[in-house]
């Protein structure tokens, strides 16, 4: 199974994508939380949170920076994680004609209101493994619901 993914069609810059890379990516989020997540809100709280911790702790010592580097590997080897497509979107810029987005699968196509498809995410990983069965990613709406597998391609139309 190729993993790459293309996203083409009418847009300024096609763009190949890499799945297997995106869990490295600092833009990345856990599945889990997809139906509880409201982007405003979890960003105030985030950094509402840090900025708690800085005020409460002070400077971290190295000892704690090195458990909770721990941690982030463990999290990071039996995660499941998804990618926001509108990412890849921005970065390609779609023309001024374009109205929609079509997710090509093994199966055979969704259609996506362009406008739309800059709310979906790209899931590619479950339990710390890629996606191998039926991937390589999910298409997911933004409540975390898979609106299709087997994705290997995305026209701009």
């Amino acid at each position: 199974m190729n993993d790459i993914i293309i996203l083409k069609g009418k847009v300024s810059y096609p763009i190949t994508l890499d799945p297997s890379v995106w869990i490295f990516d600092d833009r990345k989020v856990e599945r889990q939380t997809l139906k509880s997540q409201n982007d405003e809100s979890d960003s105030k709280e985030l950094t509402a949170r840090q900025w708690s911790r800085e005020i409460s702790e002070g400077n971290v010592s190295p000892p704690t920076l090195k458990s909770e580097r721990k941690y982030e590997r463990e999290r990071i080897l039996t995660g499941s994680f998804a990618i926001h497509l509108s990412h890849f979107l921005k970065n390609a810029e779609p023309l001024s004609e374009a109205c929609e987005l079509a997710v090509i699968t093994q199966k055979g196509e969704v259609i996506v209101p362009l406008t739309e498809a800059y709310s979906y995410l790209l899931a590619f990983s479950k339990d710390g493994k890629p996606l191998k069965d039926d991937g390589p990613v999910h298409l997911l709406k933004s409540d975390g619901t898979t609106e299709a597998t087997h994705v290997t391609e995305f026209q701009v139309r």
